[in-house]
């Protein structure tokens, strides 16, 4: 049931939200509040940040002129409500759903979208470049970057900050403390501080100050300089932010209108620049269950907007993330080198596990995928085996680490490669589609794909044993397949694959878990009369040369399949063909892998099934290379029929 929104059904767009009446600013917050919550009920999707923006979302757009002032959400997803008021309310019940709108902020779906964040920390950098932009074109347009969430904890966020003031007046940082990690307590005093050091007549008396300062002889300028930002450093805490450039302001109530409104308009009319404003807020503000779960809350399925239950549906297998977390515990059992890092994502990883047994041995570095890498390198130099688990879409953030720090050193750096392959409703910004393709060229990498859970638990007890340069196992998002874990890990010997069924006619050489598909095309094809091997590379990096050599000479045809783009797996096969003069031959080979483009979001297998990388798709790529129709008959055969 949807909730009764009269004053929020009056606005479409941020033009309709500066016509109510400012009093009436916080029950346009309340009924935005509701609407968010009710629509990701039914929806699933990122929950607790964007129920702690309400007002400041409400504030922001009813201060600025957006979209000519361009808001910039850092991680998209604080921005629900965002999307809400910008035009798009009558479509957020499709959000994350095939065809529906996006999770993140995305410049092809609005103009109030003016940069795309999947990843963290992008913010104050793409808004440092637009403000730039208005300047050198001498245009009054502000551009607002809104960080936070963790956020904060990456580098890149304070590479932009140094930078800034290049930008001047035309640049405003909001800082969303959503987790008190900042902040001291906030209240009255904060928000009446906030409010005059952001005022004009403060700024103006600042910028006399300032001229007052320059003539006075340089000991005294600089002793002077000091004390000012001494004085407003105790006072509010900015001085971390005053040493980086920015004029800080803050921190203050982002529930409060009273508090953000006239702050908000200060620094908007403010000539001083850049401004950063320190904003509290409360993660999942406004919804009951919040609170006591806040990392569950964090990111939802379907759930009862009265009793907060939440709708999953029963496993079938246990996840591959939960499968690694299992197995790298049990091999930190036996090894006490062993330990484990991840960048911010301890749950998502698995890590949280790891962490609750061996506290000592597990480390969390933040939004900070580069810092990862090398501190796993650092760690790696002196004996230990890190373990360095992260997201595929994540750690093409740290590829020159992987590269420089680790690879060239031939360190050996673990890396557990998490939501490789396609990742459904997170879409394209999330899609592990790339990391094949970039660790394969790297020179003595070891990369290997599970096809199943039984096969990450030997994979992760094989990476513990490779001492001698760094190396990687990949593996998808959700539920594995359903086959038994085996008790005692098998070391698997580097570069091997194996011949899970065995045919004579089409061969499928499988990377990774599209295997139990290729495993269902070759029962069809063999019912079409083509008789069908069916192998599991298990390595992309070293390849099994013999195991490919075989293939070619016993077979028809050659198919790979991987859960990755152009220029991996496939690709390097392909290469080893040639090099051996396999392909002047006989041999017809066809690579199957995503296509060339950055796939929509939506369900994981039908995804999979547009790439063509489904049974069905197999089967047809099979048919077309044979020259065969659908009903599997020669042309020749069919025209006889």
């Amino acid at each position: 049931m949807r909730p009764e929104t009269p004053l929020l059904d009056r606005i479409n767009t941020p033009k309709d939200l500066r016509d109510v009446k400012r009093d009436d600013l916080q029950r346009v917050a309340d009924e935005l509040r509701a609407e968010m919550i009710s629509a990701v009920s039914v929806t699933g999707g990122h929950f607790g940040a964007g129920l702690g923006v309400v007002e400041l979302t409400v504030a922001l757009h009813y201060v600025f002129n957006t979209p000519e002032d361009r808001l910039i959400w850092d991680v998209g997803h604080q921005a629900y409500p965002h999307k809400i008021l910008t035009g798009r309310r009558d479509r957020i019940r499709s959000i994350r759903q095939g065809g529906g709108l996006s999770p993140f902020t995305k410049r092809s779906e609005s103009e109030y979208d003016p940069f795309g964040a999947g990843h963290s920390s992008t913010s104050i950098s793409a808004a440092l470049g637009m403000a730039v932009a208005n300047k050198l074109a001498d245009k009054p347009g502000k551009a607002i970057a809104v960080i936070g969430d963790g956020a904060m904890s990456a580098g890149m966020a304070y590479e932009a900050m140094n930078n800034a003031y290049e930008a001047g007046n035309r640049l405003i940082v909001i800082l969303n403390d959503n987790d008190m990690s900042i902040a001291p307590a906030v209240g009255s005093m904060s928000a009446y501080l906030a409010r005059i050091l952001s005022s004009r007549s403060f700024l103006s008396f600042r910028e006399f100050g300032k001229k007052l300062i320059a003539k006075l002889p340089k000991p005294l300028a600089v002793t002077a300089r000091r004390a000012e930002e001494y004085a407003r450093g105790i006072a509010t805490g900015g001085t971390l932010f005053d040493e980086l450039g920015f004029y800080y302001v803050g921190p203050i109530d982002g529930h409060n209108m009273e508090h953000l409104l006239p702050v908000l308009e200060n620094v908007r009319d403010a000539d001083e620049g850049p401004i950063l404003v320190h904003v509290v807020t409360e993660k999942g503000r406004g919804h009951p269950f919040e609170a006591a779960h806040v990392e569950k809350y964090h990111a939802v399925p379907q759930f009862d907007v009265v009793t907060g239950e939440q709708k999953k549906s029963a496993p079938k297998a246990p996840s591959y993330t939960n499968v690694f977390a299992k197995a790298l515990i049990a091999a930190a059992e036996k090894d006490d080198k062993i330990v484990a890092i991840t960048a911010a994502m301890p749950s998502g990883t698995g890590l949280d596990k790891f962490a609750a047994q061996f506290p000592d041995r597990s480390f969390d570095v933040g939004i900070a995928e580069q810092h990862a890498v090398t501190f796993a390198a650092g760690l790696a130099t002196e004996g230990y085996k890190p373990f360095c688990a992260i997201y595929s879409t994540f750690l093409q953030r740290a590829y020159d680490q992987v590269v420089h720090d680790a690879a060239v050193q031939k360190l050996p750096v673990r890396f557990m490669i998490d939501r490789a392959g396609l990742v459904g409703a997170d879409g394209p910004t999330h899609a592990g589609s790339f990391d094949v393709g970039f660790l394969t060229n790297l020179p003595g990498m070891v990369v290997m794909a599970a096809a199943d859970e039984a096969e990450l638990v030997n994979m992760v007890a094989t990476a513990a044993t490779i001492d001698d340069r760094p190396s990687a196992v990949r593996y998808p998002r959700g539920e594995g397949v359903g086959v038994a874990l085996p008790e005692v890990p098998e070391i698997l010997e580097i570069g091997k694959g194996r011949i899970v069924r065995e045919g004579s006619k089409i061969a499928i050489l499988s990377l990774g878990t599209r295997l139990a598909e290729a495993l269902k095309a070759a029962d069809e094809l063999e019912a079409r009369g083509l008789s069908t091997t069916v192998a599991d590379a298990r390595f992309a990096k070293p390849l099994d040369h013999a195991l490919i050599r075989d293939l070619a000479a016993s077979h028809d045809l050659l198919i790979t399949i991987e859960e990755g783009s152009i220029g991996g797996f496939g690709a390097h096969v392909m290469d080893f063909l040639a090099e051996e003069g396999i392909l002047d031959g006989n041999l017809k080979v066809r690579a199957m892998k995503l296509p060339d483009t950055f796939q929509d979001h939506d369900k994981p297998e039908t995804m999979y099934a547009d790439a063509g990388l489904d049974a069905a798709g197999i089967v047809s790529t099979v048919l077309k290379a044979m020259g065969r129709n659908d009903l599997g008959q020669s042309a020749a055969e069919a025209a006889s029929a």
